[in-house]
């Protein structure tokens, strides 16, 4: 009955049916209380695929299974000191990563449970071990608990497992679990003698990361039935491997980060003939011996040299992980013959050569990603019948795609042939593809119409090319999972399709430095879940597309250099304008009218700091890439990372990845006008903030000095008057500052930040003062406006008594003279200065307001 919207409470009637011995009652919205004692705050309809398991016996042969969503920002649950109480006959319970907090109650020690997980929460207090004696499985890493670890007496027998993570352990004695998990914990003052007490039933040991020093002894090397043995992430961690051993159970060994007496890996370790799994730190020529060996992870290293011939003999071999390592030559032919071979990464080596490119047609995965692979791509590739992903991305490949050669990879899904040298057209796919990307090539013509047949494409990255062409109209509406259309710079023209659907996944639609014209077409309003919307650098010609406010998910909206026009107004948007906006580029347009207060109220997502406690990458969330079937450790996830082209700081700068913590507005190169408003004081979390060559007027709002992250201000060549408020040198992170060609006046503020800038900041504002500019202001009074056409006219006592005398006034009349002759013959020979004409329009503005009032 999973699925089925069942909400309220579960009936307790469920209990009197003696017969039934299961029921999944797991994603519905039940309100789940655990017998009314365990208080749940806040619950949640919306469920994952990591739930809470919570299993319940009604009665000798009826189980309840439920499970309980785990986004920890929609439920939070409290173990009370004292008053929480669970019912004796909970089987499992599974409450990890839920933020609990407090401390662990007692009556868990009265569970018949045989599994308890409450790891990765906010629990307080010493942990009592003996309490759980019970239980087989039990997990506590991750919390805020403390105290000495130790047991009174030995748990039961008949545990398998303990989990202790990142508490506190001062020793290890003697106890009869098969497994023991202690990752992250701080035993740098444990004896390693300890581990003589280890019980020879032992199947899985695991010290991960434990800050372990000096010599392990060799006696765990010789549980007989250790099955598995991780040791890595202890670098004062020194281990010698036995001649002769007597683990000939151990499938799955990690050293990796250890030190060996020695200082190479032993040879005896190729005597364990039934170890399936080896990650170490050096590719050792022995590694042929291990003939059960069928994974191998060697990734992240230093090797150097070329992959050892001996891995012809592993013919079980069906993992094969070297990547980041600086292994260099060819790729081996004699891989071939590994017949099981599944999936190979050799991603981020020296790799320069394909060889004689040859791959068993077992061949899933094939990564060499990041290389230095010249030539053409092999034709070979296409008789990788079973291929599912292929990344041969950011390399040295030239010449000429095949258009056929990945028409025959049926099963293929994800194609990546970024960062290349490539000619050509876009190829055929087959209609199994998923993730398309091809950008940053050479390539030509237009967009194949076969690939509206590819109804499962969720990415489709052709950007940085030589396209050009209509946008097929297909692209709008052929494909429900569709979630990224990147096709930036190329030289595609035309509309925008106009016929996107409702129900479609697009997160991110870039369509920058094209030719696209026409209007912005209003089916937009139905890409509800889109995150970024790039247009920039076309020729849209329409007014601000204010509809877009449906789009309760746009984090970057980017419509700079088109044919935008008209005012910007203050629509109703009952709180929602924009409120997830955090990248906003509306420069090089033709938009005019005063800024909408309004429109900057809505940012609420500038506001908060919600990104500055958890950055995130736009699009961290979304993976493409392998089944996870695939997935070995961290050899797989691929994301795709969003990226945009803003300009700050004075620069055009790709943004390759762009950080949830990072914000922009540039409204900069177009004719607004009026004040600016104070309400941008609220944007607190605002980085860069450009308002530069419009018509703005007024003064320069002490307000802006709240938004205490920002980075760059540009308010420059406005009609901006008064002076600049000393507010702002509380600007800390302020590395950028352009005010020039404005109408300010008075002293430039000094300290901090303001120490930094130089002339060119201020330039163009005659009235201004301090340093850096050689005009020095006067001590005892502001520096006022710049001075009238004629000083003769003011009273000579006056004049005086500022401390000037008649040989300052005669050189300032000289030098007056010679700036006079030489700007009159600028302004003869090239026209009226800009400067005045600002300064003489808002005089006239001033003025006909005054007459108006």
């Amino acid at each position: 009955m999973s699925g089925c919207n069942f909400y309220g409470q579960i009936p307790t009637w469920l209990g009197n049916l003696t017969q039934l011995t299961l029921l999944n009652l797991s994603a519905n919205n039940f309100a789940v209380r655990f017998h009314h004692r365990f208080h749940i705050s806040r619950h949640s309809p919306h469920w994952t695929y990591d739930p809470i398991i919570l299993v319940e016996r009604f009665h000798k042969n009826f189980w309840l299974l439920m499970y309980i969503p785990q986004k920890s920002e929609l439920i939070k649950l409290q173990f009370y000191r004292s008053n929480t109480h669970f019912s004796n006959s909970l089987e499992v319970l599974a409450l990890s990563n839920y933020k609990l907090y407090g401390s662990i109650p007692k009556s868990l020690s009265n569970l018949a449970s045989q599994y308890l997980d409450i790891s990765s929460n906010d629990l307080t207090g010493i942990v009592d071990i003996n309490m759980f004696k019970k239980l087989e499985t039990l997990d506590l890493n991750a919390n805020l608990l403390h105290g000495k670890q130790s047991f009174s007496s030995p748990p039961s027998s008949s545990s398998s497992a303990l989990l202790c993570s990142q508490h506190q352990s001062s020793e290890l004695i003697q106890f009869k679990k098969l497994e023991l998990h202690l990752d992250h914990v701080d035993m740098s003052s444990v004896s390693l003698s300890s581990f003589m007490n280890l019980s020879s039933s032992l199947t899985s040991l695991t010290l991960n990361s434990c800050l372990l020093r000096g010599r392990l002894l060799d006696h765990i090397f010789s549980l007989p039935n250790l099955r598995e043995l991780r040791l890595a992430d202890n670098p004062q961690l020194t281990w010698f491997f036995p001649m002769v051993n007597s683990s000939k159970a151990l499938r799955f060994l990690d050293v990796s980060y250890t030190i060996h007496d020695s200082g190479e890996l032993p040879k005896s370790i190729g005597e364990l003939k039934f170890l399936r799994h080896l990650i170490v730190r050096a590719i050792p020529m022995w590694l042929g011996n291990l003939t059960r060996v069928t994974e191998i992870l060697f990734g992240n290293n230093s090797f150097t040299g070329q992959i050892p011939s001996s891995l012809i003999y592993l013919k079980d071999l069906n993992f094969l992980g070297l990547k980041e390592n600086n292994i260099q030559g060819k790729i081996p032919s004699f891989l071939t013959n590994l017949t099981k071979l599944t999936s190979v990464f050799l991603s981020y080596n020296q790799l320069s050569s394909f060889g004689e490119f040859q791959f068993s047609n077992s061949l899933e995965v094939l990564a060499l990603n990041n290389n230095k692979l010249y030539g053409s791509i092999p034709k070979s590739l296409s008789n990788l019948a079973n291929l599912a992903y292929l990344d041969i991305s950011s390399n040295e490949l030239t010449g000429i795609v095949d258009i056929d050669m990945f028409r025959k990879l049926k099963k293929l899904e994800t194609l990546n042939l970024h960062a290349n040298l490539l000619h050509g057209k876009v190829p055929v796919l087959p209609s199994s593809m998923q993730n398309l990307f091809i950008s940053n090539n050479r390539l030509s013509g237009e967009i194949p119409s076969m690939i509206c047949n590819i109804t499962f494409l969720t990415i489709l990255d052709i950007s940085n090319n030589s396209l050009s062409g209509t946008i097929p109209s297909c692209l709008g509406n052929f494909s429900n999972s569709l979630s990224v259309m990147n096709l930036r710079m190329n030289n595609f023209h035309g509309i925008i399709p106009e016929n996107f659907a409702k129900g479609n996944r697009l997160r991110t639609l870039a369509f920058n430095g094209n030719l696209l014209e026409g209007l912005l077409p209003k089916s937009l309003v139905n890409c509800i879940n889109l995150e970024v919307l790039d247009l920039g650098n076309n020729k849209i010609n329409d007014s601000f597309p204010y509809w877009l406010v449906a789009l309760p998910k746009l984090q970057v909206l980017v419509l700079r250099s088109n044919k935008f026009h008209g005012a910007i107004e203050n629509y109703e948007s009952s709180g929602m304008f924009f409120s997830k906006l955090r990248i906003l580029d509306l420069s090089h347009n033709e938009f005019i009218g005063p800024l909408p207060s309004h429109f900057f109220e809505d940012l609420k997502a500038l506001t908060t700091n919600e990104s500055e406690d958890d950055p995130k990458y736009i699009g961290e969330n979304f993976y493409h890439g392998l089944p996870g079937e695939y997935v070995m450790e961290n050899y797989l996830f691929l994301q795709y990372q969003d990226s945009v082209i803003i300009a700050m700081k004075g620069n055009v700068l790709p943004l390759k990845k762009i950080l949830t913590t990072f914000s922009i507005i540039d409204l900069s190169r177009n004719m607004f006008y009026g004040k600016i408003p104070k309400v941008l004081g609220t944007l607190k979390f605002l980085r860069v903030l450009n308002f530069s060559h419009n018509r703005l007027n007024g003064h320069i709002p002490s307000s802006l000095a709240n938004l205490s992250v920002l980075e760059s201000l540009d308010l420059s060549s406005n009609m901006l008057t008064g002076e600049i408020p000393m507010q702002l040198t509380s600007l800390t992170f302020l590395a950028v500052l352009n005010l020039s060609q404005n109408l300010l006046t008075g002293p430039i503020p000094q300290g901090k930040q303001f120490n930094t800038f130089q002339n060119a900041s201020y330039d163009g504002n005659l009235g201004l003062c301090g340093f850096p500019l050689s005009m020095k202001c006067s001590t005892d009074e502001t520096p006022s406006p710049p001075p009238p056409p004629s000083i003769f006219e003011e009273d000579n006592d006056s004049m005086f008594a500022s401390g000037f005398g008649w040989k300052s006034v005669l050189m300032g009349y000289g030098c007056g003279l010679v700036v006079g002759m030489a700007m009159g013959y600028i302004v003869f020979k090239t026209g009226k200065p800009h400067w005045l004409v600002r300064f003489v329009e808002a005089l006239k503005e001033v003025k006909w307001k005054d007459e108006t009032a």
